[in-house]
């Protein structure tokens, strides 16, 4: 695993952040996590365009242009050398005294990290996910808006954290509302018919881009997507539901409370975006990366 920070690459083990980040003190930032597949970052100019806008919202200024932190994205990934791996580019308020004030920070901190990540195993993958609803609530956009990929996962945390005490595979959070925003680092979609459903930004998800592509691809093998609330009920009456994400990719989900969704198996639409996701994912621009010993 190899770590970008203050301009020079590091093994992750030997990289160190200042105790008094606020970052680190107070959760003051934001990061994108980014696919590398084939040698190439998945869509990394939208990534960087939601890292801006959501440094932006937060009133932290990018220590570089877009450019510069595209460099320092494609400079780590080449220095950990493999064409198969997950970005971590994390910008931060910054160092600066003890109290919540972000006024009296410096500067920005930056770093980016690249390694290997396993969410779920290729058993959980071939078999689809087990699902609880997790006890925790999304706030309200009001309190913190989701749109805005912040360092505060707290509640994602915690709903993992959940899933896992009561022998789950992840879990699913709700809204104020009772409607479904996503799992805890996935977005969420539900498969009735040819009718493709997912819940809205304004229901407390991430505005995912795999789920974009995903919506995209739907679109491409004549499914009706759409962008409205749901409910358990609706995720328990489909005929297939799944989970994206960049480091989820796209995969099952087999169960929800106990209560088997469809099949209780991967379904073939399911599969089928899985399939077209990976190809999309391993084509898509030039790769900058090659396979250890294979050609420049």
């Amino acid at each position: 695993m190899k770590t970008w920070i203050d301009g020079r690459i590091v093994d992750a083990a030997d990289a160190t952040v200042n105790v008094t980040d606020h970052g680190l003190l107070y959760g003051d930032g934001v990061f994108e996590g980014m696919r590398v597949a084939a040698g190439r970052v998945f869509r990394i100019e939208r990534h960087l365009a939601r890292l801006e806008i959501g440094a932006r919202a937060l009133g932290i200024a990018l220590p570089r242009s877009l450019d510069g932190l595209r460099a320092v994205v494609e400079e780590t990934a080449r220095a950990h050398g493999q064409p198969e791996a997950y970005v971590r580019l994390v910008v931060t308020r910054g160092v600066g005294p003890l109290g919540v004030d972000p006024t009296t920070c410096e500067r920005p901190g930056l770093f980016c990290i690249v390694g290997a990540i396993r969410l779920f195993d290729d058993e959980q993958r071939r078999r689809g996910l087990e699902l609880i609803t997790s006890s925790h609530r999304r706030p309200n956009a009001d309190a913190l808006d989701m749109r805005i990929k912040s360092l505060n996962y707290l509640g994602s945390a915690l709903a993992k954290l959940e899933a896992r005490q009561r022998g789950a595979d992840d879990a699913l959070l709700l809204n104020a509302r009772g409607h479904v925003a996503e799992a805890t680092v996935a977005n969420v979609f539900a498969l009735r018919g040819d009718v493709l459903a997912t819940p809205p930004a304004t229901d407390g998800c991430l505005e995912g881009i795999n789920r974009a592509a995903v919506m995209e691809l739907a679109r491409g093998i004549g499914l009706t997507v759409v962008e409205r609330s749901i409910g358990r009920l609706d995720l328990f009456a489909a005929d297939e539901a799944f989970l994206t994400g960049t480091g989820a990719g796209v995969i099952a989900v087999r169960s929800l409370d106990g209560r088997t969704i469809g099949r209780g198996e991967r379904g073939p639409v399911t599969a089928r975006l899985t399939s077209l996701h990976r190809q999309l994912a391993e084509t898509e621009g030039a790769p900058f990366i090659t396979a250890p010993g294979g050609p420049g």
